[in-house]
């Protein structure tokens, strides 16, 4: 193994490789020079520690007025800073005012700085992210969109990660066996079209598609869109990480520039600094107390001021990643010494001494205008718990349990699990073992089930290496698989029966109805990895670690002391095992199959052109009541495994979501056979006799994940538009890029004149126009009918995609026009 002692020799790569793809996962890789970024599973992990560290030294040193690699793995993919602070500088001298870091990092990835429009809530920007990342279940559909587009190879470093697809069931290592046995064939599709299309591929068991972007692939000043709703988590880093649905990927990977509504910025100013048993995720649980599931809605929220520097990094990306539930674009915090700490701990020294040049990119200016400020002291913060059923009911835990006991929430705790993408650094776990060690040295331990979900392959080793996994277990608990898990509803869980009223605590993010285990009555709050433990050790609700005492097996009362940990591990980060496939330099002799019988993959099948006329006599497939997230939409869970088959995934169209008409879910009737059935039955029986349709809905229609199956699935079975009182943002992009009409009421009291039974039309669709409203008449079952306007945010290009029946279908368009 050796470097190149000149930087021009080796264009910054620091190791050379050349290697040979095969689909045998056994000889994957059999590379002829060894490259430390994915053959390094051959040697000691101490060995490979070592290469490696010593490996990015060589590089800072000759290669220090060269380029720099954006990742190890991605070698001939530089930092963008020259580039970017080109753009800034045309930018700011239009500007001509102080900018927020929000607008800086966003606006020098503008594919047209001197001509783009800039106006905030208003102009549409087109930009050129830097990287994709993508998700095993949203991948799926990503990349069947891709490979349907006939492009070659993506245009801008991009990978596939396995979280999604892991039950938990027994612990890790059996569920992830389990996992791999169950999904060969979804596995064996993107691993192979990864390495067809130039994706890198980050096996089952390498860990969450956060965690694992956050240790490798963040940077201050990125620019990356990823299929989840929490790719912000990269925000921890000072990148601007967004997530989208998969069609928006495939812009990216296609290098079209990718279409964004240029944010306002909401300003979290944060003074004084936290202690004892207040943590990062207090702060985005009285954020999101304050701004409500739809408050961030169309804004990037930005922290600054004095109390970020209390804040470590992997807080911050904790911070950024909740920020999807209230809605928001994407959070940020500025660049700063806790960041380059953390580059530094995970071999990326040269990144971050990059970073320390372009500061005037990497934080806000003095006086920089935000649209709205909220201001927090983290010495006056108090840890909080909020939920049930959604994650803005903020309690301050000295307050919860009279709140449950008034509500008549369950206040045992029958579960608690920590973990996630949200909370799973090495300083969430090690706080939790020092919880863990005062319960033991007192005799007592978890009164429930406990669960803990390592984020990465490196945070498994780590806490294993350094006793942490060991004393959680003996607190009583069960080290889960490097997954999602829990978080989206991937738990067998036995424990109690559907329907069985009951409350776990988890430190994850989201608390919607049945979301971890398919149970509506299991009542979900979510909290700090630090509380949970607390509730989990009291089994109780209604206990405040602050003051409370607890009893010991000698009988005797204690009081827990603050939780503590190290930031970073003291010993250096370890690898663990190399879970990474990166994509070969010749694919012509990787071949990708779809078997048609498959009942997992489906390839798909263009969407048909808008005829050109209007909309009209519409049936009403449902009118939903009251909150509608796209797990109503399209449950996560069991239907995970439908992903990659847009046919039998729409199935679960609308299981969760309340009919207006009868107060049910899952049932509406046909309005024309008049029989009551399941939505998704229904909506197949209009579609197969040819009957347009559409749905009426609440306020923030289709918040939540990013899944495009919630506008996918619509589409296929027959829908036509989705007319509501206002969308979560990527849910109405999610819906414009498969040709529907996402439309919201001008009045939203026009909701309530709308009766299931009634008749739908949509009129002067051939004039439809950026900003002009759309005519619809409502007709009613004794003949009269009634007019209302409905407002839509597509402009020209949007309108273009809903003509030619998808975006994909409009970029074929425009390729074969070339």
């Amino acid at each position: 193994v050796g470097a190149s002692s000149s930087g021009a020799e080796s264009n910054n790569k620091c190791i050379e490789s050349k290697s040979t793809y095969k689909e045998n996962e056994s000889t994957m890789h059999k590379p002829t020079q060894f490259n430390i970024g994915r053959d390094a599973q051959n040697l000691p992990k101490i060995v490979r520690g070592v290469i490696q560290a010593r490996c990015f030294h060589l590089s800072a040193v000759s290669c220090a007025s060269q380029k720099v690699a954006m990742s190890h793995l991605d070698q001939e993919a530089y930092l963008p800073y020259p580039k970017l602070l080109e753009k800034y500088e045309i930018v700011k001298k239009r500007l001509n005012r102080p900018m927020t870091l929000s607008e800086k990092v966003l606006y020098s990835h503008l594919d047209d700085p001197v001509g783009q429009d800039i106006e905030r809530g208003v102009s549409y920007l087109r930009l050129r992210p830097d990287r994709v990342a993508m998700q095993d279940a949203t991948a799926q559909m990503a990349m069947l969109q891709f490979i349907s587009s006939g492009l070659p190879r993506v245009a801008v470093p991009s990978t596939i990660h396995c979280d999604h697809l892991i039950q938990a069931q027994i612990d890790g290592p059996k569920d992830l066996q389990r996992a791999k046995e169950l999904n060969k064939e979804v596995y064996n599709f993107l691993a192979t079209s990864g390495a067809k299309y130039g994706v890198g591929f980050w096996k089952p068991g390498s860990g969450i598609i956060h965690q694992i972007i956050l240790e490798n692939y963040a940077f201050p000043g990125l620019l990356m869109i990823g299929t989840d709703s929490h790719t912000p988590n990269g925000g921890g880093l000072g990148g601007l990480c967004i997530g989208v649905g998969g069609a928006d990927a495939v812009d990216v990977m296609a290098n079209i520039p990718w279409e964004l509504k240029c944010p306002q910025v909401i300003g979290v100013k944060l003074t004084g600094k936290m202690s004892g048993w207040t943590s990062p995720k207090d702060i985005i649980l009285k954020v999101a107390g304050i701004l409500t599931v739809k408050g961030g809605t169309g804004a990037i929220v930005e922290y600054h001021g004095p109390g970020v520097d209390s804040i470590s990094c992997t807080g911050m990306a904790t911070i950024c990643n909740m920020g999807a539930e209230i809605g928001a674009t994407t959070s940020v915090f500025p660049y700063n010494k806790r960041m380059k700490d953390y580059l530094i701990a995970t071999q990326r020294e040269m990144i971050a001494n990059s970073a320390d040049e372009y500061t005037q990119l990497l934080t806000p200016d003095q006086g920089a205008p935000y649209d709205r400020l909220i201001e927090i002291n983290l010495s006056e913060l108090e840890p909080h718990v909020n939920g049930p059923f959604t994650p803005d009911l903020a309690h301050p835990v000295d307050k919860l349990g009279e709140a449950a006991k008034k509500n008549g929430w369950p206040v045992n705790v029958s579960a608690g699990l920590i973990g996630s993408c949200t909370n799973s650094s090495y300083e969430d776990m090690g706080r939790c073992a020092s919880i863990a060690k005062q319960a033991l040295n007192h005799g007592v331990k978890a009164k429930s089930i406990f669960h803990i979900t390592p984020g990465s392959e490196q945070i498994r080793a780590t806490i294993e290496r350094d006793g942490i996994a060991q004393t959680l277990r003996q607190f009583g608990g069960t080290v889960l698989a490097n997954a999602c898990g829990p978080c989206i509803g991937q738990w067998d869980r036995q424990d109690v029966k559907k329907g069985e009223k009951n409350t776990i605590v988890t430190s994850y993010n989201r608390n919607f109805t049945g979301r971890n285990d398919a149970n509506p009555a299991t009542h979900c709050f979510v909290t700090s990895p630090e509380i949970v433990m607390a509730l989990t050790l009291a089994g109780r609700l209604d206990f405040d670690p602050r003051t409370d005492s607890l009893t010991g097996s000698d009988g005797k009362e204690f009081k827990l002391k603050d939780p503590f940990a190290d930031e970073l591990p003291t010993r250096g980060f370890d690898p663990g095992e190399d879970t990474y496939q990166a994509p070969p330099d010749d694919s012509s002799k990787v071949s990708v199959d779809v078997d048609p019988s498959s009942q997992r993959l489906q390839l798909l099948t263009p969407f048909d052109k808008w005829n050109g006329k209007d909309l009209e006599q519409m049936t009403i497939l449902i009118k939903v009541k009251g909150k509608c997230t796209t797990d109503h939409i399209s449950a996560a869970g069991p239907w995970l495994r439908f992903r990659g088959h847009l046919d039998n995934i729409s199935n679960n169209l609308f299981l969760t979501a309340v009919n207006a008409e009868n107060g049910e879910m899952n049932k509406v009737q046909n309005k024309k056979t008049k029989e009551w059935a399941p939505v998704p039955d229904t909506a197949r029986a209009y579609k197969a006799d040819g009957i347009q349709w559409c749905v009426i809905g609440d306020d923030n229609y289709g918040e939540g994940s990013s899944r495009e199956h919630a506008a996918l699935e619509p589409r296929h079975l027959g829908g036509r538009a989705i007319i509501v009182k206002s969308f979560a943002r990527i849910h109405e992009t999610n819906l414009k890029k498969q040709g529907m009409l996402p439309l919201t009421f001008a009045d939203p009291s026009d909701y309530d004149k709308i009766s299931p039974e009634d008749k739908i039309s949509l009129i002067g669709l051939k004039d439809l126009a950026p900003g002009k409203a759309v005519e619809c008449k409502v007709h009613k079952p004794d003949g009269k009918a009634i007019s209302i306007q409905l407002n839509h945010s597509m402009n020209e290009q949007q309108i273009e995609w809903f003509r030619a029946g998808s975006a994909l279908n409009r970029m074929k368009e425009v390729a074969a026009a070339k």
